[in-house]
């Protein structure tokens, strides 16, 4: 595979993205944004939906000015219109883990050089969740 192909998880993606931004255009609002969000998160495999509705879960409660929305398909929460965090479940590219990942609107700024997403595994401990709920109040400000 050369470097100007994508796989196919990664055009579907594109695609989902296209949608996405139509949807936008359209006016959805923040609940029909809301349920596409918890929509998607049902349609997950088993183990990563368990996962993706704690952290939703957390995320609205540490923010609840973030505004649920899709993002490449997957759960994302945006500030102003621009994603701060976003939840990309194992299957989506067929990786081993989940990932909790913060865009460059995140507020989490430690020196030259600071992790920008997290791996998350099956379950998450009441450590790892006050740990998410902390960066996600960071991230926001």
């Amino acid at each position: 595979m050369s470097d100007t192909e994508f796989t196919v998880e990664e055009r579907a993606a594109m695609k989902e993205r296209a949608r996405e931004t139509k949807a936008a255009r359209r006016g959805a609002g923040k609940a029909d944004a809301t349920g596409e969000v918890l929509a998607k998160i049902a349609e997950m495999e088993p183990g990563d939906r368990a996962l993706a509705e704690r952290v939703h879960a957390l995320v609205t409660a540490a923010a609840p000015e973030l505004a649920p929305k899709l993002w490449y398909g997957m759960p994302a929460y945006a500030k102003n219109g621009k994603i701060v965090c976003f939840f990309q479940c194992s299957a989506k590219f067929k990786a081993r883990y989940s990932t909790l990942g913060f865009s460059d609107q995140a507020r989490l700024d430690d020196g030259a050089m600071w992790p920008a997403a997290y791996a998350l595994t099956d379950e998450l401990t009441a450590g790892d969740e006050a740990r998410v709920s902390e960066l996600v109040k960071r991230a926001v400000g």
